[in-house]
């Protein structure tokens, strides 16, 4: 099922001859209250919410062309869903994307981009920093199904040739990583992927759609973790996944429909809300995590601190040229070991200790203990993921009283 009902902005295009498009090209904070707006004859001003699993029929004959794709109507909410519709076609305008694909979760999301394509015998290369579930699905679960998977450390080009010097199906990166904050040159690594066939799928999930655009540097494929900055406000679940006609049409739609990883159109409507007030909460968050990790920089406590936007980050200069912020989480390093590092964490009177990120509130975590446990020592260390390493995601508070609480708690 094709993905129904695309009132304009969905392709932030000029060219329609609906009279009531815009002819000049949107912008994306514009198209985040406006794309995908599909009112019902009641003519309300909020998106409408529209809880239903099933849809009817003016006869069986519509039914049938229904099915078939002859006939533009909803059928079934695992496939398709006017809500969700409505929050697809909005993050598809604001990513430049043609098509987006809503799912249940990030994970499910990260899973399907790839799953959808790959077959035993297939090889898959991925950067070697990543999320610990996505590090599972690829070093665990799809070598399970005699799919190859090479990892590739660091941003080093002749590395990446070797990596791609014979046919891959898939080559998949997250950039920035999770928690490290490593960068990878998305345009050297894509022309690399695209000369051996291979289609590049990005996790741009701890840049947002605000702060990179992965299809416009050779990117194939974009997914994300709609629970991080696109809700940012610790409400809902929810994933997405973005591409051109040939991938989602070819490849992700068949999967999604028989797998079923749908996501709630009440959880599209409250994507769809977040989406109106995206920018403004990413850039605020941006703004105040440069200033943090200056801040936890000059810190004599402060071992290391990880973060794009500062000079002394490996992947600064590469950061600079394909993101427009340094991003709103960072990573650092207390001296004297895990006991320190928590007598830190346990001193925080504004910042809370929580897993998630990119949310409104500013939240701090033990990457060791807790979003990568699940990876063995090895791993977690290759990863630069070391026992005193805290991830800190930023949030909408002033960025005073968040170096006034990181102040008193380093004390």
């Amino acid at each position: 099922m094709t993905h129904q009902h695309r009132p304009w902005g969905y392709s932030n295009s000029s060219s329609s001859s609906d009279g009531d498009t815009p002819d000049w090209q949107l912008h994306e904070e514009t198209l985040a209250v406006r794309a995908g707006l599909a009112r019902s004859g009641f003519g309300e001003t909020s998106e409408a919410m529209y809880l239903t699993s099933g849809y009817t029929y003016d006869s069986a004959e519509q039914a049938v062309h229904s099915f078939t794709d002859e006939v533009d109507h909803f059928v079934y909410s695992r496939f398709a869903n006017p809500t969700v519709s409505m929050f697809e076609q909005r993050l598809a305008a604001i990513e430049g994307a043609e098509f987006c694909v809503a799912t249940g979760s990030g994970m499910s999301a990260m899973f399907a981009s790839i799953a959808c394509m790959v077959e035993t015998g297939d090889r898959v290369v991925a950067a070697a920093s990543m999320f610990s579930s996505c590090y599972v699905v690829l070093s665990e679960i799809l070598p399970k199904w005699g799919i190859e998977v090479e990892f590739v450390k660091g941003n080093d080009k002749t590395v990446w040739e070797k990596a791609l010097s014979k046919k891959a199906k898939v080559v998949f990166i997250e950039t920035p990583s999770n928690p490290m904050l490593e960068i990878v040159d998305l345009k050297m690594v894509s022309d690399l992927a695209h000369a051996v066939g291979a289609t590049v799928i990005v996790d741009n999930v701890m840049a947002s759609p605000i702060l990179q655009k992965p299809l416009l540097h050779g990117a194939d494929v974009v997914m994300y973790s709609a629970t991080k900055h696109i809700d940012g406000q610790g409400r809902v679940l929810g994933g997405a996944i973005l591409g051109g006609f040939d991938y989602i049409q070819g490849y992700l739609n068949p999967f999604i429909r028989h797998t079923g990883p749908t996501l709630s159109a009440f959880n599209a409507w409250v994507l769809v809300k977040s989406l109106e007030t995206l920018s403004m909460r990413v850039n605020k968050m941006n703004e105040s995590a440069q200033v943090v990790a200056e801040f936890l920089a000059e810190q004599s406590k402060v071992k290391d601190v990880n973060y794009p936007g500062l000079k002394s980050h490996a992947g600064y200069e590469i950061a600079q040229k394909q993101m427009s912020g340094a991003g709103t989480t960072l990573s650092f390093e207390i001296s004297g070991g895990t006991s320190k590092l928590f007598e830190v964490m346990d001193a925080l009177k504004v910042i809370d200790i929580s897993n998630n990120l990119g949310d409104s509130k500013s939240l701090i975590t033990h990457p060791a203990s807790t979003t990568h446990r699940r990876l063995d020592v090895k791993t977690r260390e290759s990863m630069g993921i070391t026992d005193s390493l805290a991830r800190l995601s930023i949030g909408l508070e002033h960025s005073s009283d968040l170096i006034k609480d990181l102040q008193q708690a380093l004390r």
